[in-house]
């Protein structure tokens, strides 16, 4: 049984600002199917939102099976489901990918056999098992509906909340998922919430609750509906509404309520009259026999469902490619012949003037030579930026409304970050590998090799690290493209590899800035070599040590990764 006392949450602390509900007092016995009714932003989705615990009342109760959630513990991922507004799968994935993964992040306890069962009667149950290899994308509406109530159904809910899924529907897809809502309300003693606005169905909910402005101005049987806003069609109900104050109907509800209630037969929902002790004989019939599967088993469904993902998006695999092969392409072109060998100056056989052309010419060969070896090393680096500014940029912010629902389900924040940076540090490796290695076979550097390859790598892991952080905090895709796009741009000029920055400002700076410490840790490699020597001439910039770049990119990489766990165990559910 689920119970709302005096449930209220209000917009700011000030007495005066707005209410988005007001002392909602109502009760919903088990097997109970409710529509829930009101003009836009009367605070029907808010309600749902409040339930399941994604907004906090300000004011009030909700009391499942007799507990007080708020002080008695929370629903338990497997006792609440929750369909909302949004698309909740992944467009590249068919509908039985969907379920299975649905499944294998929220359910454990169950044999492979009981858990393939449980697939394919839940599949069967919604309408969807002769589309189950169907991708997503190509799915009807109504079809999409139905998908989004078999990943809720997964882990057998008490408690179900489904936020306008008939919304947008036409009127035969609508008969059938509000049939198929009325069906699922009948099974394991559960309730159904329904948010909605058609009042085409009113016969098949066991009651209708009306909202208005907040404030409950109606919940009794359908039967009732009209004759109770003395209305001759459910059509002019909205109308109705308009033409008395919110709080008239609420005074109006709470005079005449109870002799509406009478109709409730044998399990009133007045939580006035109702005793919402928990029965013994339902708490033993829904105690959970299954669990939510731990950080590890977590892990490795993420893991493998943003490979498939990966694979399947043609689009993004051949941008990956291309950036790949491409970028190691527009570094060596600028040195397809190698680097010049620096040659000794001669002491031109004793003439002074032979001297001095020769030191010259010798000066001249050491500025191009380190002009062009900075500039080698420090492309490089900013290619990996933005290498890794694409690879994690969209990576958390393009999924986050499916992270939510996820994460609402009993997904743990841990195992998806842990999924996002084993799935990104592939492509950070692959890419940076590559890129120094084919740059190395044409350019031919001297010095540590290996070496090379793992500052190249730490950049690109730093800036997909800082790229992905940026991503678990900012709203929308967009946004944390746009964003990670304007910190790879100020890479450069920061790095005071092209232009030395005053002193002061270069302090400030320079411990943020991962291509600085890539490329001054890259030069160091040289350092026994007159490359070195020929880039200390066109640089006023002092270069830190290889270790030392590799324990501040190292920083870099772990303060990233804290930042997305923070960032996805947020909530940035609208």
């Amino acid at each position: 049984m689920l119970a709302l006392r005096d449930l209220s949450l209000q917009v700011g602390n000030a007495p005066d600002e707005q209410l988005l509900l007001a002392e909602l007092n109502v009760q919903f016995p088990t097997k109970h199917f409710v529509a829930i009714l009101g003009p836009s932003g009367c605070g029907k989705s808010t309600l749902l939102k409040v339930i399941a615990g994604v907004r906090e009342s300000t004011a009030g109760q909700i009391r499942w099976k007799g507990r007080d959630l708020a002080e008695e513990g929370d629903f338990d991922p497997h006792e609440i489901g929750y369909v909302p507004q949004f698309s909740i799968a992944f467009d590249l994935l068919t509908v039985w990918e969907s379920v299975r993964a649905a499944f294998d992040l929220r359910v454990s306890g169950l044999d492979a056999e009981a858990g393939e069962e449980r697939i394919n009667r839940i599949l069967r149950e919604v309408g969807i098992e002769e589309i189950a290899d169907r991708r997503v994308q190509l799915l009807s509406g109504g079809q999409k509906r139905r998908l989004a109530l078999a990943l809720e159904l997964i882990s057998a809910p008490r408690l179900l909340l489904c936020d306008e899924v008939t919304s947008g529907l036409d009127p035969k897809a609508e008969d059938e998922i509000v049939q198929l809502m009325h069906a699922i309300s009948r099974e394991d003693n559960r309730i159904v919430l329904s948010v909605t606005h058609s009042l085409r169905h009113l016969a098949l909910y066991d009651s209708v609750l009306v909202l208005t402005e907040g404030r409950l101005a109606y919940h009794g049987s359908p039967r009732s509906l009209l004759h109770y806003f003395h209305v001759e069609h459910p059509d002019e109900l909205y109308p109705r509404l308009a033409m008395r104050d919110a709080e008239e109907w609420h005074d109006s509800w709470q005079k005449y309520r109870a002799a509406y209630y009478e109709e409730f037969a044998g399990q009133p929902p007045d939580p006035a009259a109702a005793n919402d002790v928990p029965d013994p004989e339902e708490t033993a019939a829904n105690a959970p026999l299954i669990h939510t599967p731990g950080v590890l088993a977590q892990f490795i469904v993420l893991f493998a469902r943003r490979w498939r993902l990966f694979f399947r998006d043609r689009g993004q695999l051949l941008l990956q490619l291309a950036l790949m092969l491409g970028f190691p392409c527009l570094v060596i072109i600028f040195a397809l012949n190698g680097i010049p060998q620096i040659k000794v100056p001669t002491d031109g056989g004793g003439n002074v003037l032979d001297q001095i052309r020769s030191q010259l010419s010798y000066n001249t060969e050491l500025l191009h030579t380190g002009s062009l070896v900075s500039g080698l090393i420090m492309f490089q680096v900013v290619l990996l930026s933005l290498m890794g500014s694409n690879n994690a940029a969209r990576e958390i912010a393009g999924e986050r409304l499916i992270l939510e629902k996820e994460k609402f389900a009993g997904l743990r924040p841990l195992a998806y970050v842990a999924s996002k940076a084993a799935f990104l540090g592939i492509l950070v490796v692959a890419q940076s590998v590559w890129m120094a290695v084919f740059v190395n076979m044409i350019v031919r550097f001297p010095g540590s090799l290996p070496t090379q390859i793992v500052l190249l790598t730490l950049v690109n892991a730093a800036l997909t690290s800082i790229c992905l952080a940026i991503s678990s905090i900012m709203k929308s895709a967009e946004q944390a493209s746009l964003v990670s796009v304007y910190l790879v741009g100020f890479q450069l000029p920061l790095s005071g590899a092209v232009l030395a920055l005053p002193a002061g400002l270069n302090w400030i700076t320079q411990p943020f800035i991962a291509s600085y410490w890539g490329w001054s840790g890259f030069l160091q490699t040289l350092r026994d070599t007159r490359l070195y020597d020929a880039v200390q001439l066109v640089t006023q910039t002092q270069l830190a040590s290889a270790p030392l770049a590799i324990w501040v990119l190292l920083t870099h990489i772990l303060l990233g990764l804290f930042i997305a766990y923070t960032g996805v165990k947020s909530s940035r559910w609208d």
